[in-house]
């Protein structure tokens, strides 16, 4: 049964892939993609680019999506869930399955594929704020600049010490030479 908006009752064998598209639309990166005219090489294309970034895509029934979105509270879908459409998810980066699309959108300029909205933070997001999404670094991305951001004074407070242990090193030496030669 659904909370959402209306009652709906599912069939047992449909309930699994109801579950699985709530555990999908509960992932941090989320983009609901338009498809029309999809021809099989251009398909392939895109499922190597989701995969090579680490993007699940799924063409997916509407009715199920539908009641698994309001199941878990996203509303925003209905409108949206007509026609074909996939599913693109990532579990770790928000930004992936965002990103993945608009390089493959830029390596294929093919106008089979939309973007139609993104899920982030339970929230139903436009098609340019998926963009959007897409220009920010990845998560790995990002940690990688904090780490440098965190480590920046250490590296130039350990280079400051080393480079004054060398200049006493060097100091050292000139007083042992010059003790040697007096």
């Amino acid at each position: 049964m659904s909370e959402g908006k209306y009652e709906v009752t599912v069939r047992p064998e449909k309930a699994a892939v109801v579950e699985e598209m709530k555990e999908q639309l509960s992932s941090q990166g989320v983009v609901l993609v338009a498809y029309n005219k999809l021809d099989v090489k251009t398909a392939m294309q895109l499922r190597r680019t989701f995969l090579k970034h680490g993007v699940q895509y799924k063409v997916i029934k509407n009715t199920l999506t539908r009641i698994a979105a309001n199941d878990i509270g996203i509303h925003d879908l209905d409108d949206l869930l007509q026609g074909p459409n996939g599913l693109a998810t990532c579990k770790e980066d928000p930004v992936a399955p965002a990103a993945a699309l608009k390089e493959f959108l830029k390596e294929t300029k093919s106008e089979a594929v939309a973007i139609k909205a993104g899920v982030l933070d339970g929230k139903v997001i436009d098609p340019k704020a998926v963009k959007a999404l897409a220009d920010l670094p990845s998560k790995e991305q990002l940690l990688g600049m904090v780490a440098s951001a965190l480590l920046a004074p250490i590296t130039g407070l350990a280079c400051a010490l080393n480079g004054n242990i060398q200049n006493l090193a060097y100091a050292l030496e000139a007083v042992r030479k010059q003790k040697e030669s007096a």
